[in-house]
């Protein structure tokens, strides 16, 4: 029996896109965008991976393999043999590994605020400290906070806890962490051709911001290219909604169908 993302539909254009969350939220980060989305031009499906939100009951082992195959099912269901792909964070991980799994298919990958193939590698100091965000909200607090820029009061980081929290399941949390500081196969990959743009934010941590970001992406991709959105941190979504549809948008239009 296939097992099936949970997901949700928005449009029913010719131009399919699959879009995925990261480790501190589900589809819940993305919903300020729905408005602002061209559904004359794009269908877009919004995926829970294993362990969050509408998926939070699958259990799994949390690797970017498993996820890749996971979000082809999808697409499979819906019959979408070409598509783009949009991944944020720790997604955009896989994002990239589905262009790798599946070159003929994947018509281009938008990076938000990425996880290089490479993946997130930190030492072990830096992996408790993430490891601390499972359970204790001051941490998740604090890892929010940073990667809003150090901007936003406490009634911002009450919402964005309260997504995180609601969003997965602990298991999946502990699962997904290693796959993103764990997982590199940025050798795999170097020198694909499908059309990639990474949108960062201004204010986000220094790993995910420009700088870093071409330093992981530019010697890899043939076609990749990059967008610095001014004012946001980590969650773009969340932050410029207007924003991030428009760039996703015209990044995706201007491509061959």
């Amino acid at each position: 029996m296939v097992t099936l993302l949970g997901h949700r539909r928005i449009g029913f254009a010719s131009e399919a896109v699959i879009v995925m969350h990261e480790w501190l939220g589900d589809h819940a980060n993305w919903e300020p965008v729905w408005p602002y989305l061209d559904i004359d031009q794009f269908s877009y499906f919004f995926v829970d991976l294993r362990g969050y939100g509408w998926s939070k009951e699958l259990p799994g082992v949390y690797s970017v393999v498993e996820a890749v195959n996971d979000v082809l099912g999808v697409m499979d269901h819906h019959s979408c043999q070409r598509f783009h792909v949009v991944g944020h964070s720790m997604s955009a991980m896989v994002a990239q590994k589905l262009m790798l799994s599946a070159p003929t298919r994947v018509k281009s990958v938008v990076a938000i605020c990425p996880v290089p193939a490479s993946g997130f590698w930190v030492d072990e100091d830096a992996l408790k400290l993430l490891e601390a965000v499972i359970d204790d909200d001051e941490a998740a607090r604090k890892a929010i906070f940073a990667r809003g820029g150090s901007r936003y009061g406490n009634t911002w980081l009450d919402h964005k806890l309260g997504i995180a929290r609601r969003a997965s399941s602990r298991s999946a949390m502990q699962g997904y962490l290693q796959m993103f500081t764990k997982t590199n196969f940025s050798s795999e990959i170097h020198g694909a051709e499908t059309p990639i743009l990474a949108i960062v934010g201004k204010h986000d941590i220094p790993y995910y911001r420009e700088e870093s970001v071409r330093k992981n992406f530019e010697n890899l991709y043939l076609n990749f290219s990059l967008v610095v959105c001014d004012g946001a941190g980590h969650y773009p979504m969340l932050e410029t909604p207007v924003f991030l549809a428009a760039q996703m948008e015209q990044f995706m239009s201007r491509l061959p169908r």
